[in-house]
């Protein structure tokens, strides 16, 4: 079987150093909040390229702190993509604000700034622009309609650690980053894992109260908080992993790269690449016509691929009220969107496989 994504190859490939550091933890005793984290938040916010890094329990609590950090609450409005995992909406209903659906651009799939300019309203207090499947949204079109409004602009950069928008990291270019380590995101803890970073240290602070019942250095709770906490294994396992980040990436990259040069002269729409950007692959996510049969050849091949995502979220029950307008490069592609086998670790012959597979089907 090859499969879509692979956390277990990742962690096999650092297996030594990993199960070092778990035994450093191990042998220290402190479980959460430790040295580690604190380690991990420098090397992080340096990497990233912003002054502070607030590790956190997952990336959609990284979400719904930072919105609660930023002053964004109950009545406001947040903007954001349906075409999206449901986590980046599910954060903002989390901490009392409206999610407003935008649509996407036909060309990259990530947040449309001439659909979020027709949604702003006097309620609107922030943007949530999604990197998705590693690629950049438009932060210079968005960032110019927060301004202009007095916006909030959020990163959900969960899909493309390493990913740059010219030349900045994401998670650098608006007024927080979002980040998730679920196992198997491009930088993967053993478990869940998340993190805020930001350049603003009224903002850090919130971040770091909110993130532990709203204490004080003393331990007593000024204001209301979470129980949201990265702890010392997934932060260890963190800083082994971010080493290799940079390696990994340029990885998938190639295996993109290959991608294209086969799958040029299929009926296939390609992934498009934004100018002056670098994605970093978290998903190769293709268009296609009749992809539901496609789907049943390659998995019928033993070629495990994933659909990214097949419900929008402004359809699912739970986020239905908050549909206001049409989104139709949304409904468009669920239906034909695919994600094809990519992780660092997927060798030549796999991808062969896919690739002729591809091949034979069309």
């Amino acid at each position: 079987m090859i499969f879509c994504s692979n956390p277990k190859a990742q962690y096999l490939t650092h297996k030594e150093e990993i199960d070092l550091v778990i035994q450093e933890v191990l042998s220290v005793g402190n479980f959460v909040l430790g040295e580690n984290v604190k380690a991990f938040e420098k090397e992080f916010a340096d990497y990233i390229g912003t002054r502070y890094s607030v590790g956190v329990g997952s990336g959609t609590d990284a979400l719904c702190i930072g919105v609660c950090a930023l002053g964004i609450g109950s009545g406001d409005e947040i903007i954001v993509p349906s075409h999206t995992a449901t986590a980046t909406v599910a954060a903002v209903k989390l901490a009392g604000a409206i999610p407003v659906f935008a649509d996407v651009d036909p060309d990259y799939w990530t947040l449309d700034p001439i659909s979020v300019k027709k949604m702003v309203t006097s309620k609107t207090k922030g943007i949530v622009a999604v990197h998705l499947y590693g690629q950049p949204a438009d932060m210079d079109g968005l960032k110019k309609i927060a301004q202009q409004n007095q916006l909030k602009l959020i990163e959900d950069c969960a899909q493309a650690p390493g990913a740059k928008y010219k030349s900045s990291r994401v998670g650098s270019v608006g007024d927080l980053g979002c980040f998730s380590f679920y196992p198997t995101k491009n930088l993967g803890a053993l478990g869940d894992g998340g993190a805020i970073t930001t350049s603003d240290p009224e903002v850090e602070d919130k971040l770091k109260k909110l993130r532990q019942y709203g204490w004080d250095e003393n331990r007593i709770s000024k204001s209301p908080g979470y129980n949201s906490r990265l702890d010392e294994i997934q932060a260890a396992v963190l800083r082994v992993k971010l080493k290799h980040l940079e390696a990994n990436n340029t990885q998938r990259n190639l295996l993109a790269d290959q991608y294209e040069k086969e799958l040029s002269s299929l009926p296939v729409k390609l992934p498009g690449k934004r100018s002056e950007c670098s994605h970093v692959y978290h998903l190769y996510v293709v268009e296609v016509d009749h992809r539901d049969g496609l789907v049943d050849y390659l998995r019928s091949k033993g070629v495990m691929v994933g659909i990214h995502y097949p419900v929008p979220v402004h359809r699912m029950p739970s986020f239905s009220e908050y549909h206001k307008e049409a989104l139709p490069q949304t409904e468009r592609i669920v239906d034909r969107i695919l994600s094809l086998p990519i992780y660092p670790e997927l060798g030549q012959p796999d991808q062969e496989k896919v690739v002729d597979s591809l091949k034979k089907f069309f």
